[in-house]
């Protein structure tokens, strides 16, 4: 900004004889800084935001695969009981169980967005 102030007072641009020319001109100027830094917090922000959702992300993937194995489920033995419900509700409605993923992916993603993220 004060490199703007000093090109305008060497080289004295013409404009009305206005003593509020300068002060109108700074004012203006700090207007834009203030618009700049707002576009960098929002931008840095953005960038928290996509930071957190990678890590969860990566974090609840990590779970996941740690469970399937550690923890795997034998489909021979699974005949009864709450497995075996799960195995088939799992066969007969897997094409849905990618619209709540997906729809808990953009609630993440608007959640993040929308509000201030302290570290």
């Amino acid at each position: 900004m004060k490199e703007i102030e000093d090109f305008l007072r060497e080289n004295k641009p013409q404009v009305k004889k206005d003593p509020t020319f300068i002060l109108e001109t700074r004012r203006r100027l700090e207007q834009v800084e203030g618009i700049k830094s707002e576009v960098d917090r929002q931008r840095h922000h953005g960038r928290v935001a996509l930071i957190v959702a990678l890590c969860a992300g990566l974090a609840i993937g990590v779970v996941a695969a740690a469970l399937a194995f550690f923890y795997p489920v034998d489909a021979q033995s699974a005949t009864e009981g709450i497995v075996q419900s799960i195995r088939l509700f799992l066969q007969n409605y897997r094409q849905y169980l990618l619209m709540p993923i997906a729809l808990l992916a953009i609630l993440l993603g608007v959640v993040l967005s929308k509000k201030p993220v302290q570290i």
